[in-house]
């Protein structure tokens, strides 16, 4: 009897933080409402003049993409006297090659080729690094998979017009969304974040976190926050939350589109969702006890922990479905009261509140409730069937990275698939070994299909359906990371 305590304790214990993050996310979608009206009262303000801006390309290996990337930012439309591209290239191959080449189709645009031979810090080493010769005011930074908007300058800079705005992030958009069912759930996910997370918290003033890419940096907020540091997987949230920690202002505004490349194969999604939440959850242990200590509003110290902590939400997840085993076998032999599945019910409605988050922001990214009513349908259950089985994986990353374990910056390889130019075999950059996760992935698929079947013989239905969407979830998970990891070989 002790052991099925701990496996109610356990079950829960994860229901409950499940159902703390939903409250969060049900809020910030609140305001996302509230928001919508705030930003149309906000319009961007006229500039007098315009100030000296760098533009910084942080490259490695980037043969697929930094082609079309060059292009795009020697397009900005911005006054050339005005405006510095570096390209940060820590590249290894050929890439080093092209982009001198490419950048002597435009000697009337001011190209600074800056290559590292020691990848020192990784993307945070090579910005720091070109931060050092940046004669821009302010700073804007793209990833190679990105394609600037030709008007992205004009756009953001005019929000600069208060001294203490230290940040300007923009929406992603997805050059490849419809390219396969991978690519529509990453959108589902990425929409939700850059819609009703970021639009929450930065209505009601929150932190909020630069993205990585797509966003400008005032140069003098950089400096003041202590610059690029190369302690987390994350660089990005790290400085947002230490630049806003010391009274910044960020500002996010959804309408200024940045297209970029989603990943077309589940070793890449996996590489750069290890990446994510293993920074994340870094960036946690690094500050949330400073935030919690600084004097600031409840809201903001509830939404920081939510944020900084909403990886763990995936620990959460595997420890429930695990527990959720015997919890069912204990129901079945009438160990558990039927109380206390009743109020298990209740913490389901935190699911229901992150469901309706996904809806709202696919139907606000769409621009159309009618025609994207039938997709919807489908892609909803299998994105969180999907995302419940990615748990196995990102509980690990979340594990280590609150355990402080290091490891190394590792790429997300880029594919350029909508140029028809190169395909997913011939990507010189899939080079993923099987991890042993993976393995489990596929034991854990075989193990909720057993609970389907028991589930059908015994006639329980309680926890049939979420069975069945582990049962799905790590199947399609198992066979796409093994038919991707067989591109590398």
């Amino acid at each position: 009897m002790i052991f099925i305590y701990l496996l109610i304790g356990i079950y829960t214990l994860g229901l409950l933080f499940i159902f703390i993050y939903s409250l969060a996310q049900g809020n910030l979608l609140w305001n996302f409402w509230k928001a919508r009206k705030w930003l149309a009262s906000t319009p961007m303000k006229e500039m007098d003049t315009w100030p000296k801006v760098t533009v910084q390309l942080p490259i490695f290996n980037e043969l697929y993409v930094v082609d079309r990337l060059i292009e795009a930012a020697a397009n900005l439309n911005y006054p050339k006297e005005l405006l510095e591209i570096q390209l940060l290239d820590d590249s290894t191959d050929e890439t080093v090659d092209l982009i001198q080449e490419k950048i002597k189709n435009y000697p009337e645009v001011n190209f600074q080729y800056i290559h590292r031979q020691d990848r020192v810090g990784f993307k945070a080493g090579a910005l720091k690094e070109g931060l050092v010769n940046a004669e821009g005011e302010f700073i804007a930074i793209f990833d190679a998979d990105f394609v600037p908007d030709p008007d992205f300058l004009l756009k953001t800079l005019p929000y600069f017009s208060s001294e203490k705005v230290g940040m300007v992030q923009s929406r992603w958009t997805h050059l490849n969304r419809s390219y396969s069912l991978l690519t529509r759930l990453q959108a589902f996910a990425l929409d939700a974040h850059f819609l009703i997370e970021q639009m929450g918290r930065n209505y009601q003033h929150a932190f909020i976190n630069f993205n990585g890419t797509g966003g400008v940096w005032r140069k003098s907020c950089i400096l003041d926050s202590g610059n690029w540091h190369d302690d987390t997987l994350t660089e990005d949230l790290d400085l947002s939350y230490r630049a806003q920690r010391k009274g910044w202002e960020f500002i996010y505004r959804p309408e200024i589109e940045s297209p970029a490349e989603l990943p077309p194969i589940m070793s890449a999604v996996k590489s750069q969702q290890f990446r994510w939440t293993k920074g994340g959850a870094e960036c946690a242990r690094k500050h949330i006890s400073g935030v919690m200590s600084q004097k600031l509003p409840f809201r903001v110290k509830f939404h920081a922990f939510a944020h900084l902590f909403n990886s763990s939400i995936f620990i959460a997840i595997l420890l429930v479905s695990l527990s959720s085993i015997g919890v069912w076998w204990a129901g079945i032999k009438g160990m558990i009261p039927e109380r206390l599945f009743q109020l298990a019910g209740i913490f389901m409605i935190g699911f229901v509140i992150i469901a309706g988050v996904y809806l709202v922001s696919y139907f606000y990214a769409r621009r159309s409730f009618l025609k994207s009513l039938g997709q919807v349908f489908w892609q909803l259950p299998i994105f969180l069937s999907v995302s419940m089985a990615l748990s196995l994986h990102n509980s690990q990353a979340v594990w280590e990275g609150l355990t402080g374990k290091k490891s190394p910056f590792i790429r997300t390889p880029k594919f350029n698939l909508e140029s028809g130019k190169q395909g997913l075999r011939n990507n010189l950059y899939i080079k993923f070994k099987i991890p042993a996760t993976t393995y489990f992935e596929g034991l854990l698929a075989l193990l909720f299909w057993g609970m389907v079947f028991l589930h059908i013989q015994w006639g329980t239905i309680q926890m049939l359906p979420f069975h069945l969407m582990l049962a799905f979830g790590y199947s399609l998970v198992f066979i796409t990371s093994f038919k991707a990891y067989s591109l590398g070989k």
